[in-house]
């Protein structure tokens, strides 16, 4: 067991460059998917998706409770000691090591887990959101885990978790709660306009008529991937308005990423700073603010008077 220790910014804010742990990344997104497809598969649906994501705990990751017939059970991943827990409400634990081991191997021990508790999923055993997916009893090609890395990763996310919790007190309209993606690995929160969206194209309105079926500003944390091979704190307007992409922004270091159409800062700009939690918590303000405006946005009705921010 883990002793406690007291903590220092270094810790608190660790270095977490990609190349360093792409393979353990990579591996823990496939297992992450596959939590979360539990969620998915047995989650009464919400608006936005919101019965899909992942919540950040103490320790690491959980789906929270999720129904199961007159039960409940949950399913958590503790970063700090390396383990996967499944709780039932009517007492059950069942608890298998965080270990280095195939993605198909994962798989089987977790269903195999879920099964001994008389828990049953139907999910479509195939990774989401990514390039070439791998069924998931197929992959023996992601089979790394560095326990140290994946500690890392969260307690980084423990912080942008906390400083975007901070963030979603600032406005007094709907806001998603935080909460974590496991499609695209990614720590959101969203705020609302309380107007509808626009229609998404036919080929997207399956997945958009959920998830943007409302005006949204949402902004968040990434560990990084494709163009931005770097983690990040980003944020963007949907439906963009046009000159969004060409308004300035603070902190210095922010940039607008075409490819992505987010606003895009860079973790190591963050940690390097002062104050973190001003850092962030100013990038979040600005990118609001430009979304918000160019939007039309009623920022009277919506903004918590800067007098009241905790």
């Amino acid at each position: 067991m883990a002793t406690p220790s007291t903590a220092t910014d270094q810790d608190l804010w660790p270095s977490l460059p990609l190349a360093e742990w792409q393979d353990t990344r990579d591996t823990l997104h496939m297992w992450l998917q596959i939590v979360g497809k539990t969620r998915l598969a047995l989650s009464p649906k919400q608006n936005h998706w919101w019965h899909v994501p992942l919540y950040v705990t103490a320790r690491g990751l959980t789906t929270s409770p999720i129904p199961y017939g007159l039960r409940t059970f949950e399913v958590e991943l503790d970063f700090i000691d390396h383990r996967l827990i499944v709780h039932t409400s009517d007492g059950a634990i069942r608890e298998t090591a965080l270990r280095p081991q195939a993605v198909a191997d994962f798989y089987k021990e977790y269903m195999g887990t879920l099964a001994s508790l008389g828990i049953a999923v139907k999910m479509r055993p195939v990774p989401t959101e990514i390039e070439n997916p791998i069924p998931f009893l197929e992959d023996r090609r992601h089979a790394a885990y560095d326990a140290e890395q994946v500690n890392r990763f969260f307690r980084v996310l423990a912080q942008a978790d906390r400083i975007t919790k901070r963030f979603q007190g600032r406005f007094l309209g709907k806001t998603s709660p935080v909460h974590f993606f496991w499609g695209a690995l990614d720590l959101a929160l969203t705020r609302f306009s309380g107007r509808r969206a626009p229609e998404p194209k036919e080929s997207e309105w399956w997945v958009l008529r959920e998830s943007s079926s409302h005006e949204e500003i949402s902004m968040g944390f990434w560990p990084g991937s494709g163009s931005v091979a770097e983690p990040a704190f980003y944020a963007y307007t949907r439906p963009e308005p046009p000159a969004l992409a060409s308004t300035s922004i603070r902190p210095v270091g922010a940039y607008y990423s075409r490819e992505l159409a987010d606003f895009i800062l860079p973790y190591e700009a963050v940690r390097s700073t002062s104050s973190p939690d001003d850092t962030v918590l100013d990038f979040y303000q600005s990118a609001y603010e430009a979304g918000a405006d160019l939007s039309r946005w009623d920022r009277a009705a919506l903004d918590r008077p800067p007098k009241e921010w905790s």
